[in-house]
């Protein structure tokens, strides 16, 4: 763990806040349900050095190869794990400035991954440009209770009266920082703002995946709630906004929930009908009740896969941690996903899954999940051993290399398979469906 991070056995914590490694805080502090995950962006605009990821399990996109120099064997395209459009961000502005911490005096600092309950926490106190300020807590999960959903819950106070405009919006226009030739690979299908609600459908160049996203976000100001009065959205992105007199020292709350779902599991024609349906459903529910399903979820997944070491704190916050990443990554309900190196912590390597996946991976799945968990890992390799092989006898060059192929479902034109050797990963595959009781 890096050497800021503070050690605890549950939680990773970090105070203080340096801009200088933020770009690996927001990693680290990464969080995800095994469906979407995401890096551990603000939720309010920062203007500083960051990598905003949001990511979308099995969408992808064939991004076409670029080297210094070519060499046989080499695929024609990489496939690449996708930035999403990003449905947590708000923009705070307190007598006309914005709360940037990149802009602002920050007087105090904490943030905190409570790894035995699935919680990003933070909290803040600045010193704006105008002289107030501000102190905030943030909770923010990704609910691995009902994988489609997600929820923040951010409270303000100012230290004196103050005009206060909040912003909510689903920002559409992302790109992924190592797209070879700086292209955007998503199209806008649909948007609608209005109310409470924001909605933005998109659909990924190529592969033609839609990914829906709806929001609904609640403002509430000395117990009484806020209306939104204003909306706005084009082709990438939806957005609402309100206006307030807040008084000193009594709370501001702004709730937003987020319904996140893909083509991989809804037809592309009844997407817009299901995020809608299940925003409805969600605010029926306190933000609390999801939050406490949410934990309960966690308290599940540790209770079979966890690891004591006792006597050495660092260690001990280590173990977790990995473990930790594994059940956000995945949780082996697909059998059409896979475990990439990076999780949804970031856009190294693409996304692909190398041969990590059975030398490491697969034998915590054993011994801590259902069989089915570990089955669909092979049966997911197994589904891709077809390419494997042409790709092995392509008359351009065989693909010898540590990867194994992107983490997208085996139904693309452009997947991508290099095995570290066709006939060894095909006979220890078969060894482990063997093991598995799924081949004679």
């Amino acid at each position: 763990m890096k050497n800021y991070i503070k050690h605890h056995p549950w939680h990773i914590v970090e105070e203080g806040f340096d801009a200088q490694v933020n770009r690996v805080s927001e990693s680290i502090f990464s969080i995800g349900n095994g469906k979407f995950g995401q890096r551990a962006n603000f939720e309010e605009k920062y203007s500083g050095d960051s990598l905003q990821g949001n990511y979308v399990a099995g969408v992808y996109y064939p991004d076409k190869t670029r080297v210094g120099w070519w060499k046989n064997g080499y695929p024609e395209y990489f496939a690449k794990v996708l930035n999403a459009p990003n449905w947590m961000r708000i923009n705070i502005r307190v007598n006309g400035e914005s709360v940037n911490l990149a802009k602002v005096e920050v007087l105090d600092f904490n943030r905190t991954l409570d790894m035995k309950g699935g919680i990003l926490h933070r909290s803040y106190t600045v010193k704006l440009r105008n002289g107030i300020t501000v102190k905030a807590n943030i909770q923010r999960f990704c609910s691995l209770h009902q994988s489609r959903h997600a929820a923040f819950k951010y409270s303000l106070v100012l230290d004196q009266d103050a005009e206060v405009k909040i912003a909510s919006y689903i920002y559409g226009n992302v790109t992924n920082e190592d797209s070879n030739y700086d292209e955007k690979f998503w199209s806008g299908i649909n948007t609608k703002a209005g109310g409470n609600n924001c909605t933005v459908i998109t659909e990924t160049k190529k592969t033609l995946f839609h990914v829906g996203i709806q929001t609904t976000t609640t403002v509430t100001h000395s117990s009484k709630n806020i209306a939104f009065s204003d909306s706005e959205s084009n082709k990438r992105m939806a957005k609402i906004s309100t206006k307030f007199e807040a008084k000193k020292g009594e709370e501001i709350s702004i709730e937003k929930r987020a319904v996140i779902v893909s083509s991989l599991d809804i037809q592309k024609d009844q997407i817009e009908a299901t995020i809608k349906e299940e925003i409805e459903k969600n605010t029926k529910k306190s933000f609390e009740d999801l939050l406490s399903k949410h934990q309960a979820a966690w308290a599940a997944k540790w209770e079979e896969s966890d690891i004591l070491i006792e006597g050495d704190v660092s260690a001990q916050q280590a173990v977790r941690f990995n473990i930790f990443q594994l059940n956000c990554t995945y949780t082996g309900e697909d059998e059409r996903l896979n475990i990439g190196p990076k999780g949804f912590t970031g856009e190294k390597y693409g996304g692909s899954t190398y041969w990590d996946t059975e030398a490491y991976c697969l034998p915590f799945y054993q011994a801590t999940a259902g069989q089915e968990i570990a089955r669909n890992l092979l049966i997911y390799r197994h589904q891709h051993l077809q390419k494997a092989i042409e790709n092995a006898n392509n008359p351009k060059g065989a693909l010898y290399n540590w990867i194994a192929l992107a983490t997208t479902p085996s139904k693309a034109k452009y997947a991508q398979l290099v095995l570290f050797s066709p006939a060894w990963t095909i006979s220890n595959i078969r060894i482990a469906f063997r093991g598995m009781g799924m081949t004679k």
